[in-house]
């Protein structure tokens, strides 16, 4: 076949899976509408009206929780590192541990954010700019994420870096253009549809990414005869570093020999990254407004129960992916087309079809799973925008420039607006960080919420004497140190490949501020968090047991919660 014929292959290949990826686009701008037209008042926007069941719930915090990072970045991070990359599904799973006992809790408390938890004790505005100050943050980290794996898709798609350049776009600018469109369609999402439309788009991207997981997962093992051990020694020998590919150490907590200080620091890097992991899911903003569109905290806590058995089941299957993708496509070619790994299950889903259907096979699995990787994407940070506006409407707005007093249109109003500001700002910083691998930068945003919300949420809910000044004080003491360690961290400057000599930090290799040498900063940053907390409060006066007492019946019968 000649070089013109391949390349009008290739493009019409191309051309096929944008087609039906562009289909899922459309599908989801008509639940938006459908969700439009329902969505009357605050309630609806804010917690869709209340009238989702456990069942719809568990299925909506399933698609919540299995972000872009779950779906391209730890499987990519599998089929790099080998047993290291698995690290972050396990610290994903336990951490729902936690989140289950509070589920009901947080239900029976809160009425739309987080801020109303602490916002029943303590009837301060601070209390509720500290929260929306942690809320945004949180978000727009865990926002870059999902837009930074919109890019590495669609590049795959639009073959770039295969060799040609589709639609004479050149990577750069196909990344960009992706996380550019990704970002007006979920200012567009939030703006039009509410919670009531995020929430089917939950439920449906779900659906999506269970079954297609599940299919890729059947597939890979059925092409080694449903041998796991066959499956792990191929990984192992592709990924050219034998055994150790199947064992810890690879990627995190790597023992350097003559170094006890450097390999000291590389075993606190894992346990700081687990730390973040396991404690940040409780206190993630799109996961806490999640339980309030149910109608009781019974319904809170089934929805967090079954969300364990779905997302359990799929981060076993991460896995097969993972190690299917280093045995069938290979470390090599992965890196060459993304370096982070965020394009591996799409790479193997082709490889797979190709290897049962030829290029037309190839061509429609990618389809398939493209689809479902962008619905994924889409679907989250539909989730992350409107926690974020949100919490600006309803606690900064209606709180405390209208004292309480706003009506809902104008509280619904100024969330609308809010998702444009916010989303307009994900855009810009996510084509900054469209190199880095995704599963890492929500290591960073659950490490900023399990140190800045945690405090004040387990502190308001146990602890008698807590008080604003505590929420002040949580907040900004785990937000502040949390910024301030990665900016001072190997991630930022001061990182370079040992080998080669590239720069693998953020800022130019001019630059080296790196003080810190832990590349989460979860275990410094969680217990300063909680210290500052601790102390805040008791260095203030402010002492209401009665709004305490209160809180706990309501947290525990859930009179009032309405």
């Amino acid at each position: 076949m000649s070089a013109a014929a391949a390349a009008a292959g290739s493009g019409s290949v191309h051309l096929w899976t944008l087609g039906l990826c562009a289909l899922l686009i459309a599908a989801t701008l008509v639940v938006t509408v459908r969700a439009h037209r329902s969505t009357r008042g605050a309630v609806d926007f804010y917690a869709g009206g209340r009238s989702f069941s456990g069942a719809q719930n568990g299925m909506a915090l399933t698609g919540d929780y299995l972000s872009a990072a779950s779906f391209l970045g730890i499987a990519g991070m599998i089929a790099l590192q080998g047993y290291d990359g698995f690290l972050y599904s396990i610290g994903f799973l336990v951490a729902w541990l936690l989140v289950l006992p509070l589920a009901q809790l947080l239900r029976n408390t809160g009425r739309f954010t987080m801020a109303d938890v602490p916002g029943f004790r303590m009837r301060r505005m601070r209390v509720r700019l500290a929260c929306t100050t942690a809320t945004v943050t949180v978000s727009v980290f865990y926002l870059l994420a999902q837009m930074v794996g919109a890019g590495a898709l669609v590049t795959l798609l639009l073959g770039v870096g295969d060799g040609g350049a589709p639609f004479g776009l050149a990577p750069g600018q196909a990344r960009t253009g992706a996380i550019v469109l990704v970002g007006v369609l979920m200012i567009c999402y939030v703006m039009y549809g509410g919670m009531k439309a995020a929430t089917w788009l939950q439920i449906i991207k779900a659906f999506l990414l269970l079954g297609g997981t599940a299919l890729l997962s059947v597939a890979v093992l059925a092409l080694f005869g449903f041998d796991a051990g066959a499956l792990l020694r191929a990984a192992a020998d592709a990924s050219g570093e034998g055994r150790a590919f199947l064992e810890p150490g690879l990627r995190f907590g790597v023992e350097v020999p003559g170094d006890p200080a450097q390999t000291l620091v590389n075993k606190l890097d894992l346990f700081s990254l687990g730390l973040a992991l396991v404690l940040g899911t409780a206190a993630l903003p799109h996961v806490l407004t999640r339980f309030y569109t149910v109608p009781d905290g019974r319904a809170a806590r089934s929805s967090a129960q079954r969300t364990i058995l779905y997302v359990g089941a799929f981060y076993l299957m991460t896995l097969a992916l993972g190690f299917g993708a280093a045995a069938l496509v290979g470390p090599g070619r992965i890196a060459a087309q993304d370096p982070a790994g965020n394009t591996a299950v799409p790479q193997l889903a082709q490889e797979i079809g190709t290897r049962l259907g030829g290029p037309v096979g190839g061509a429609v699995l990618l389809a398939l799973i493209s689809a479902v990787a962008l619905a994924t994407i889409l679907a989250v940070i539909a989730s992350l925008t409107l926690a974020s506006s949100t919490s600006i409407a309803h606690d900064f707005f209606g709180h405390i420039l209208m004292w309480g007093r706003a009506k809902e249109s104008q509280e619904v109003g100024v969330a609308r607006f809010s998702a444009l500001v916010v989303g307009g700002a994900a855009i810009v910083l996510a084509v900054r960080a469209q190199n880095l691998n995704v599963a890492f930068l929500v290591g960073l945003a659950f490490a900023i919420a399990a140190a800045a919300n945690l405090p004040v949420i387990v502190l308001t809910l146990f602890w008698r004497r807590f008080n604003t000044a505590g929420v002040e004080w949580g907040v900004y003491g785990g937000l502040g140190a949390s910024l301030l360690l990665v900016l001072l961290s190997p991630v930022m400057s001061g990182k370079s490949d040992p080998v080669t000599g590239e720069n693998l930090s953020l800022l130019p290799p001019w630059i080296d501020i790196q003080v810190f040498p832990l590349e989460n900063p979860g275990l410094v940053a969680i217990p300063f968090g909680f210290a500052c907390a601790v102390l805040g409060t008791l260095l203030s006066r402010e002492r209401d047991p009665v709004r305490y007492r209160e809180l706990r019946v309501r947290s525990l019968t859930g009179i009032g919660a309405s």
